[in-house]
């Protein structure tokens, strides 16, 4: 590879090449003027048009995006306390820990079914938003422990000791010190959850209920039901394009923050 760096250029243009030419044709197919998805007969926004006027499509993201922003609230509160009274021993330390890791690998069809069983047949819970925001919950917490834990079990406890021995009180330290220290884990770990919730097809599948479609599980079954429709390509890239834009953003925010506190420190 060092005689050669052609050869490692090439295997990762070959990469990319295979992860991102299905989403780039199925960009240039959104536009297309026909139905074909194979062949490109002229340019077109018929399909933008028509997947602004279904108000399906708007329902279904709205249901999403609350239930999304709803599953990652709670589950970073609920995450974050959990990594933090993991973080000392205690009896029974290592059961809890498993516990928690067990929806990491679970199959997503098993958490569905035992889902879809527990609501209906155990609880008499109607399917819809609530069975949805319990069972988002239930398999994005493990997420959050990990990142958070991960993050927590790494701080110096000294920190801590120093603030109260300064005089500041439990809340205060925390607030001040861990908090600070532990905010960019608990932000990674809320981004996960939202995702996470997000594009769930599987588990949400079980538990759609009349009016509360998410909308992966929308495109899937419109997918399932009349075949890969311009529509959906035309919403399918709309989605890519928002997701490109906000890590792009994301990016530019990291490194605005980086400079700023490299040019903080040369001053200091």
């Amino acid at each position: 590879m060092n005689r050669r760096p052609w050869v490692l250029g090439a295997v990762v243009a070959l990469v990319f090449l295979f992860l991102y030419a299905p989403i780039a044709w199925l960009a240039i197919a959104s536009f297309n003027s026909s139905r074909s998805l194979s062949r490109i007969s002229g340019f077109s926004l018929r399909w933008y048009a028509e997947l602004a006027d279904d108000t399906r499509v708007f329902a279904s993201l709205r249901l999403t995006l609350e239930l999304a922003l709803a599953s990652a609230v709670i589950s970073t509160v609920i995450g974050t306390l959990a990594a933090f009274g993991l973080r000392r021993a205690f009896p029974g330390r290592g059961l809890w820990t498993v516990l928690l890791s067990l929806p990491l690998v679970v199959p997503e069809v098993v958490m569905g079914v035992a889902m879809l069983g527990f609501f209906v047949k155990l609880v008499g819970v109607p399917l819809g938003f609530g069975p949805l925001l319990c069972a988002h919950v239930a398999f994005s917490l493990s997420f959050v422990v990990v990142v958070v834990r991960s993050r927590v079990s790494g701080m110096d406890a000294r920190m801590e000791e120093a603030a109260a021995d300064l005089g500041a009180s439990p809340f205060v330290a925390f607030r001040t010190v861990t908090l600070p220290l532990v905010a960019p884990a608990v932000v990674a770990g809320a981004a996960f959850a939202f995702l996470l919730s997000f594009d769930d097809v599987v588990i949400s599948s079980y538990l759609t209920g009349v009016g509360s479609t998410t909308l992966p599980v929308f495109v899937y079954a419109q997918a399932s039901k009349r075949g890969i429709s311009p529509e959906i390509v035309a919403l399918s890239t709309v989605m890519v394009a928002a997701t490109a834009l906000l890590l792009v953003a994301g990016v530019v925010v990291a490194s605005w923050r980086a400079r700023r506190a490299g040019r903080a420190a040369v001053l200091v």
